[in-house]
């Protein structure tokens, strides 16, 4: 039987736009290990977009912030910015964002998503997808796509953990936005 990739999905039916460029270089037991480029998704979650481009930007932010949950063939975990190590989190509007969207399917590596604990719980934690996922459909909003560094996405999934987390630090050193002149669809 062949199977089909579904593809990625608005609620309008068309392939979302980058409008935001972000990027993290990152360092991996205080060794540079490279810089990763996510697009986002700022047309169907904008507040999501909003919020997570001024956490790249502003403090208290995600620079110096780590990967505190690694579970290799799924997903790296960060953007804990209060506590890291999973439970804390904020968001720029207070606690918590309601869900925008959760029609966007994780249907491939390097989908780029918020964690949550249940319906309108969203905050500052992310993750980022090293395989297809689709029994969260449904679950998180997607709201973007790593463009470049998924070798450095690898590179931190493939970290020795114990009990989910990494052994070295897998630190966001630096963050930052880039330019985005036009929105683009990515396939």
């Amino acid at each position: 039987m062949t199977h089909k990739k579904p593809p990625n999905i608005s609620a309008a039916g068309k392939e979302p736009l980058v409008t935001k460029k972000v990027y993290f270089d990152i360092e991996i037991g205080g060794q540079e290990a490279g810089r990763v480029v996510m697009g986002l998704f700022g047309e169907i979650a904008p507040k999501t977009v909003a919020n997570f481009e001024q956490l790249t930007t502003h403090e208290p932010g995600y620079k110096g912030s780590v990967f505190h949950r690694i579970i290799k063939d799924f997903m790296i975990q960060g953007g804990d910015i209060t506590k890291e190590d999973g439970t804390g989190g904020m968001s720029i509007y207070g606690e918590k964002i309601a869900d925008e969207n959760v029609m966007l399917p994780l249907t491939e590596p390097g989908l780029l998503g918020l964690t949550n604990a249940g319906k309108d719980t969203n905050d500052s934690q992310f993750f980022i997808t090293t395989v297809p996922t689709s029994w969260l459909n449904g679950r998180h909003v997607v709201f973007g796509k790593v463009l470049e560094g998924m070798d450095v996405v690898h590179k931190i999934e493939n970290s020795p953990v114990v009990g989910n987390r990494p052994e070295k630090a897998c630190v966001i050193a630096d963050c930052g936005t880039i330019v985005v002149d036009i929105p683009f669809s990515i396939e």
